[in-house]
């Protein structure tokens, strides 16, 4: 499927290329699938390719002399029909700690949708999202499937002070704080593994396409798999899926 897509200048060095303004699997589809074409066919120009909800920035080594001529170099790109090497896409398995030791915002949110914090957490588990991109924090999964009865506006006056690992629900999306951090998004758990290790060849284990999904632990279960991560030990549970 080709979308209609719009080109435009960002910077010195970067085209930042749009599609249409909704959260959408087939347009993530068609942006890591551009992604992959561009890295096949193009990668003696450019210097890095960035990709959000709705757009896959350009990032070229050197400046920009001819923008439609780049412009339309990108856009014989889209065109071509060569086939592509696949990507592998895993599906990972988070626990998380839905304790009200954890879950600060949970009450909130069972009184705002008048339904229970058990079927809050067994909504929010069951579901499987969709990793769009990572940003705003280094580890940051930008997660669209949330079930339409947990979607919950952000907090009107952000918390100062958000844990490491908390799960939050902020609008139609969920999402993990992997370091500390001021966040204004509703805290429903905690996950007690890193999202963001610099130790690591890829520090973030997870990327745009792969898959989500939380299953509730104990507190005490919180408390031994938070002690096999800092021991190093604690292998994330997953699986390669075809989509």
């Amino acid at each position: 499927m080709a979308f209609k897509l719009t080109y435009k200048p960002f910077g010195e060095r970067a085209i930042l290329i749009e599609w249409p303004q909704k959260i959408d699997k087939s347009v993530l589809k068609d942006i890591l699938l551009y992604k992959e074409k561009i890295q096949i066919y193009n990668t003696d120009f450019f210097l890095d390719l960035r990709v959000a909800y709705n757009s896959l920035l350009v990032i070229y080594k050197n400046s920009i002399n001819n923008f439609s001529v780049e412009v339309s170099k990108l856009k014989d790109i889209y065109l071509q029909n060569s086939v592509i090497t696949r990507t592998i896409f895993r599906k990972w398995k988070i626990p998380v700690c839905y304790d009200e030791t954890f879950g600060l915002d949970l009450e909130f949110i069972s009184k705002e949708k008048n339904i229970s914090k058990a079927n809050i957490i067994k909504r929010h588990s069951q579901a499987i999202y969709t990793v769009y991109f990572i940003g705003f924090l280094p580890g940051f999964l930008y997660l669209g499937g949330l079930d339409e009865i947990l979607h919950t506006p952000r907090k009107p006056s952000p918390r100062l002070r958000i844990e490491k690992g908390a799960v939050a629900i902020g609008g139609n999306q969920t999402g993990i704080y992997p370091n500390e951090s001021p966040g204004g998004w509703n805290i429903i758990g905690n996950a007690p593994i890193n999202f963001f290790d610099v130790s690591k060849s890829s520090p973030c284990f997870a990327m745009a396409g792969d898959s989500i999904q939380f299953y509730p632990v104990t507190l005490d279960e919180y408390h031994h798999i938070k002690t096999l991560v800092e021991a190093g030990v604690y292998q994330i549970e997953s699986e390669v899926f075809d989509d």
